[in-house]
């Protein structure tokens, strides 16, 4: 139903709003839950390392193969999403969550590194259908004109889940109290992905019996959610073969995917090292004040990222996302190169903040808003998958190849380490790659910012706006 006083966003039937939010809230706390169930790594991260006698470039191995494993899931599984659904499709991967976590943990008892890869890179792939679910159920809940606004409260619900792990983590480890009366023990590191498993479940049971695939399963008849996007509404139906020519066809789905990978690069090098930095450089315990304050201001302040950046795309940029992705980009580029020269654990922690701020603000453009735009309501699924598996590919280098450089060895490790001394006069300082490990981001910020440019020329001259 749409009024001529509001051409841009439809006038709603009474009671809608309130059933779009409970909806929306439910499927977000079940994608709050299956971060909890990928963040619990960074976590166990020295801890497994300490007690097999790991190197970073093995525990990078674990890394790089679930990031290459849920990389290709997103395109599969983005696909298989126009067709199941999103509701089948998120449940189907959190069962897959659910069940790698506890096994994950129960791998512990066994400590072969190739089971842990195995395990992981399931989980990996089955969590894929996460993201292609959430989108294809919230795009015909929402207008083009709210998905920037959307996509930050999107950034906002897996935060949640990553500050939920920074929080429940150091309490299993170290022991905690429970309502002041039950005192728990610290605890093995396997049971960081046990209780997330536990809190996954429970909320996969609410999402079953409240979350609607669409407004019409709700009973409400919201006939044109006014799609101006470029695949103008997708009306009609689409068969596989129709979606897989429209997007793998279309040039801005390929380089908005290359920016992606930028921002996976750099995301993935904070959320899966940060943790193991801060112990390594700063002898810092994840139980104390400081990576309490760590743990607590990256998620809210990435939050914060995610809901600005969507606000200002849709208002300011009147729904183009390309120019606010750009912008960010070139910022997040001077706040790593600054972090590379912070001596001070407070100071580190400022700069981690930022960074994540950045990250956080390019994932919720590129990944999602500007993958429903692309996608439209038929092909959503499947355009989140393809862009959303570039952001994983990329965060796959900071697995096995970040490993390597903060060993200390390998060709990556010479290359930075060449640099570094022809552009600063001196070699890197630090145990082992330490020293190098924010100069590996900057790269990607500046490739993003190119990348997202090309984007949105070529969209220009195919008629329309990114």
């Amino acid at each position: 139903m749409i009024t001529e006083k509001s051409p841009a966003i439809p006038a709603y039937p009474p009671g809608f709003r309130a059933r779009r939010g409970l909806n929306w809230g439910v499927v977000g706390l079940l994608y709050t839950s299956f971060y909890m169930c990928r963040y619990n790594f960074s976590m166990a991260n020295k801890a497994i390392a300490t007690e097999f006698d790991f190197s970073n470039a093995q525990i990078g191995t674990i890394i790089t193969v679930n990031m290459i494993a849920y990389g290709c899931g997103q395109i599969i599984n983005g696909l298989l999403t126009d067709k199941l659904g999103g509701k089948r499709a998120m449940l189907i991967g959190a069962s897959g969550t659910i069940i790698m976590n506890l096994l994950f943990g129960a791998a512990s008892f066994a400590g072969l590194l190739g089971l842990f890869v195995l395990l992981r890179g399931i989980d990996g792939y089955l969590q894929s259908f996460g993201a292609p679910g959430f989108i294809k159920i919230n795009v015909t809940w929402f207008n083009k004109r709210e998905r920037g606004k959307f996509s930050g409260i999107f950034g906002f619900m897996i935060n949640l889940g990553r500050l939920g792990i920074f929080w429940l983590g150091p309490s299993l480890l170290a022991g905690f109290t429970l309502f002041g009366m039950w005192h728990v023990d610290p605890l093995h590191w396997r049971w960081l992905f046990w209780v997330p498993a536990g809190i996954a479940t429970l909320v996969a049971i609410a999402f079953v019996f409240v979350v609607k695939a669409s407004p019409e399963e709700a009973g409400y008849r919201v006939d044109d959610l006014r799609e101006t996007s470029a695949a103008a509404d997708n009306n009609g139906s689409f068969s596989v073969v129709d979606v897989l020519v429209r997007i793998l066809t279309n040039p801005v789905v390929w380089v908005v995917a290359l920016a992606y990978a930028c921002t996976g690069a750099v995301r993935q090098s904070v959320d899966q090292w940060f943790p193991r930095y801060v112990q390594e450089v700063f002898n810092t315990d994840l139980g104390g004040a400081h990576f309490f304050w760590l743990g607590t201001l990256i998620p809210i302040v990435a939050s914060a990222g995610s809901l600005v950046s969507g606000f200002i795309s849709d208002t300011v940029a009147k729904g183009r996302r390309a120019p606010v992705a750009a912008g960010v980009y070139l910022i997040e580029t001077i706040i790593i190169l600054a972090a590379a020269q912070m001596t001070s654990l407070n100071m580190t922690i400022t700069f981690f903040v930022l960074i994540a701020l950045t990250a956080n603000s390019t994932h919720s453009l590129l990944g999602t808003a500007a993958a429903m735009d692309i996608g439209g309501k038929k092909m959503t699924g499947f355009a989140s998958g393809v862009i959303n598996s570039f952001q994983y590919f990329g965060g796959s280098l900071a697995g096995y190849t970040l490993g390597k450089l903060l060993d200390g060895k390998g060709w990556v490790y010479d290359v930075f380490s060449h640099l570094h001394t022809v552009v600063l006069g001196a070699p890197p300082e630090g145990h082992m790659g330490w020293g190098l490990y924010f100069y590996f981001m900057a790269p990607f910020g500046v490739m993003g910012c190119l990348f997202i440019l090309l984007a949105a020329r070529i969209s220009k001259h195919r008629g329309r706006d990114l």
